[in-house]
């Protein structure tokens, strides 16, 4: 009897504030040191403007501050990661997360990862709580988060 191989995904771990995120590496368009965005009136808190990428205006949102987590701020240290929309939008295929720090590549396997928690009690913003080794992480929803950002930049045209 053949055993099926392990299905191997490579992953990144990306810290915020009060919190850490896993996402897939495929998302990740590029990693920028942090600088003052240009502000967006009348949007919501957890967007923070927008930073210029490659002749883009990206949307930088604080996901701490999304979720509620933490009331987090960019300066010195701090990264943004790029990160390719999944939502089809031509007009904004990318949008950014303010990160703490470098985002540290890891292997996701199944007997590295478990789901951690309730899954009825995730925030706003959150698909699953996890445990990658002896890291605990969120896994964002990121659909949710472009749709919010659809909708606030819309509110602030």
């Amino acid at each position: 009897m053949q055993t099926v191989p392990e299905q191997i995904i490579r992953g990144v771990l990306i810290q915020v504030a009060n919190a850490r995120l896993l996402l897939p590496n495929a998302t990740i368009a590029e990693v920028l040191s942090y600088s003052d965005p240009e502000p967006i009136a009348d949007a919501p808190d957890w967007l923070l403007g927008r930073t210029r990428w490659r002749g883009w205006q990206v949307p930088l949102v604080s996901f701490s501050r999304f979720t509620g987590v933490a009331d987090e701020k960019g300066g010195l240290g701090s990264k943004v990661i790029v990160l390719k929309a999944l939502g089809g939008d031509a007009k904004r295929p990318f949008f950014a997360l303010l990160t703490q720090g470098f985002p540290r590549l890891v292997t996701v396997t199944e007997t590295t990862l478990s789901a951690e928690g309730d899954e009825t009690e995730l925030l706003e913003g959150v698909l699953g709580r996890v445990r990658l080794n002896d890291d605990d992480a969120l896994v964002p929803d990121l659909a949710a988060i472009e749709e919010q950002i659809a909708g606030a930049l819309a509110a602030a045209a």
